[in-house]
């Protein structure tokens, strides 16, 4: 265990010395040797691999300035654009069987597949510029307020390239670490990919199958209601305004009955039950004012992908956009 240890601190002492915090190096040799023992895992090709990841500092910089602390009428505007709508109606034009084949199978409307791969990364245009080694070595040893879920997530990495056969030296991904066209952390990887094209692998990167199976299958297994609606907007922010849901996601807390008894009943509404699981939120619409919807299960679904109503809302309505037929 000391000639390992030693052998450890090496490797990763010469890999982080010129650009890493010191307490990289001790959070890489404890992540090493604990993951390891855990797994069952060939220490010295672990510390190998680790040592091969870069510190990079514009990571830690990009965490604090999320595209989800905007307010909604600049972050719709990043996503709600012409050339992603024409995109999404191409994509879709393009993999309609496979599109018709996880709608069936999962429930999942084809445009809000779509729509979700249309805002992960441009329909498979950009998938990331960091290495997803790089990214998850980084937060997980030197971004403290979020270390022990990167760390998780690295340990899920070096999971699913033994896996998937994935060369982790190579591999690129966003600057958290989530990869291939639906922009996947290594966790939900291994979670909720699927093999859709049914060649024995779960390639999120290369197979527009696996891709479009993926992300019906996330969709469904958090929760999606086949057939039932999303959102519904407001032609007017109410006057009296109940229990209002705002940029966090909440799961539905009260019902349609209660908000068409607050004096919240737009037309859009008439023909579901009562009883049916809703809430009501608001978003920042700029010059325009506040925005309000009634939102549903559904709703939630997509939050769960990425949690953010604002990331949920720009699903939905790119996803109507994609579905509605071209001018």
């Amino acid at each position: 265990m000391r000639t390992l240890f030693l052998l450890l601190s090496t490797l990763l002492l010469i890999a982080t010395a010129e650009a890493a915090p010191s307490s990289y190096r001790n959070a890489a040799v404890a992540f090493v040797t604990e993951t390891a023992t855990r797994h069952g895992l060939d220490a010295e090709a672990l510390a190998t691999l680790i040592a091969a990841a870069e510190y990079r500092q514009e990571i830690i910089d990009a965490m604090e300035q999320p595209y989800e602390g905007k307010p909604w009428h600049r972050y719709r505007a990043l996503f709600l654009t012409s050339e992603r709508i024409t995109g999404g109606r191409a994509f879709h034009a393009a993999h309609a069987e496979q599109l018709t084949r996880a709608q069936a199978r999962y429930g999942v409307p084809a445009p809000v597949i779509v729509a979700i791969i249309g805002i992960e990364t441009r329909y498979g245009e950009v998938l990331g510029r960091h290495r997803a080694l790089d990214a998850l070595t980084t937060l997980g040893f030197s971004y403290p307020r979020r270390a022990a879920f990167f760390r998780r997530e690295l340990e899920q990495l070096i999971l699913l390239g033994a896996e998937e056969e994935i060369d982790l030296r190579a591999v690129r991904g966003s600057y958290a670490g989530a990869l291939g066209m639906p922009q996947f952390i290594p966790s939900s990887y291994r979670a909720y990919a699927v093999d859709f094209d049914g060649d024995g692998r779960r390639d999120l990167w290369h197979s527009s199958a696996d891709v479009i199976g993926s992300v019906a299958n996330y969709l469904a297994r958090h929760g999606w209601r086949a057939g039932s609606p999303v959102a519904i907007p407001l032609e007017r922010p109410p006057t009296t305004i109940p229990a209002v849901v705002r940029k966090a996601p909440r799961a539905p807390a009260t019902t349609l009955g209660a908000l068409r008894a607050a004096g919240i009943d737009p037309a859009a509404a008439t023909g579901f039950a009562p009883e049916t699981p809703a809430n009501l939120m608001c978003l920042d619409g700029g010059a325009v004012g506040e925005r309000c919807w009634i939102t549903f299960a559904n709703f939630y679904a997509i939050t769960r992908y990425n949690h953010s109503n604002l990331y949920a809302m720009a699903v939905h309505q790119l996803s109507e956009a994609i579905g509605e037929p071209p001018p």
